[in-house]
């Protein structure tokens, strides 16, 4: 007689972090929605591996390696918020590939109150995919990414191999126009 052995996955509803945007933000990068690491440690691309704060501390011209403190005033001077699409969600794990039941930001609201926003970068295709989403449901959205460009660029979590260091930071420098004193 077979055993039946029951597999349960821990799948919990997910709060994201707060955002990150100074009202002369000219570049909102948007990632899908916090992993693991970053939430438990209540800060943006906590987890070691992620390659986030390398690409962005050479667009912007400051040690990745420094505080917290260090990193978000240096990216304010450049110029640059950070938010999430996904607000809330269940998720066993932090692979994008994971995620349900998604609920977005409210963007449109947040994108609005930015006089000079001139593009979004999507970290990552989740990103992308779900800020898609959500323009195509919301009239207030639409009306408020209407002019500025959108930029949908490699994902700088560990999860996606295929990009070295390297290969992120060409990919993402398409976003130096945007920033002040930024760095080529």
């Amino acid at each position: 007689m077979a055993r039946m052995v029951e597999i349960r996955m821990d799948v919990s509803v997910l709060q994201g972090l707060p955002p990150r945007i100074a009202d002369d933000c000219r570049l909102l990068v948007l990632g899908s929605m916090p992993g693991a690491a970053s939430l438990a440690a209540d800060r943006y691309y906590a987890h070691p591996r992620n390659r986030f704060w390398p690409v962005i501390g050479r667009l912007c011209g400051f040690d990745p390696g420094c505080d917290d403190r260090a990193r978000f005033a240096a990216l304010q001077a450049a110029g640059v918020g950070l938010w999430d699409v996904i607000g809330t969600c269940q998720r066993a794990g932090s692979l994008d590939s994971a995620i349900r039941d998604a609920q977005v930001n409210p963007l449109g609201a947040r994108v609005r109150a930015l006089p000079r926003l001139q593009a979004i970068a999507f970290n990552g295709g989740k990103a992308a995919a779900q800020f898609a989403q959500a323009l195509r449901r919301d009239p207030v959205l639409a009306a408020a990414v209407d002019g500025l460009v959108l930029h949908a660029l490699p994902s700088t979590s560990p999860a996606n191999a295929a990009f070295g260091l390297l290969r992120l930071q060409a990919e993402w420098a398409v976003l130096g126009r945007y920033l002040h004193g930024s760095r080529p």
